[in-house]
């Protein structure tokens, strides 16, 4: 039975050719991902790290979620009292900032995340909250263009208040 329709490679088996170059392009990414993990680790983290300062100086009453110590070096996640996700989301995507109110299998739904909700954060709390995630790209310019906008953006969507 085929898993495929289409090309009749392997006695009509499968449909289409092997991309060859592109195998061998994720084997060097990987192994390259994994010789410069601890690397990249402590790059990110301290950029992450510069992030947190920066959102907390910006907005001091922002909740960093999370373990305190123990973070994921490339994500930084917030919860600004007072504010709509989606809203912040918009002010900031506007001064070319991009981050996100949730994960990718929730997008585009305007309620706080069940996953915040489930572990006892107020409604209207878990309804403020962002994430911003740091990557092999991402530079202190970028890290300073959030401090830049954060503070201005989360003015203006608490005035707009909570819907």
């Amino acid at each position: 039975m085929p898993v495929l329709h289409g090309g009749g490679q392997e006695r009509h088996v499968r449909s289409g050719t092997l991309d060859v170059p592109a195998v061998a392009a994720f084997a060097v990414a990987a192994r390259l991902a994994a010789e410069r993990r601890e690397e990249f680790a402590r790059e990110v983290g301290a950029l992450r790290d510069e992030l947190v300062t920066a959102v907390r100086t910006s907005v001091p009453d922002a909740i960093l979620g999370g373990d305190p110590v123990d973070r994921l070096p490339a994500n930084a996640h917030f919860t600004f009292p007072g504010c709509e996700g989606d809203s912040l989301l918009l002010l900031l995507d506007a001064a070319g900032i991009a981050c996100s109110t949730g994960s990718a299998c929730t997008a585009g739904i305007a309620q706080p995340s069940h996953v915040l909700l489930a572990t006892g954060t107020d409604p209207d709390l878990a309804r403020g909250t962002l994430r911003f995630s740091l990557g092999h790209t991402s530079t202190k310019e970028d890290v300073a263009a959030v401090a830049d906008a954060i503070g201005p953006a989360v003015e203006r969507a608490r005035t707009a208040g909570l819907t």
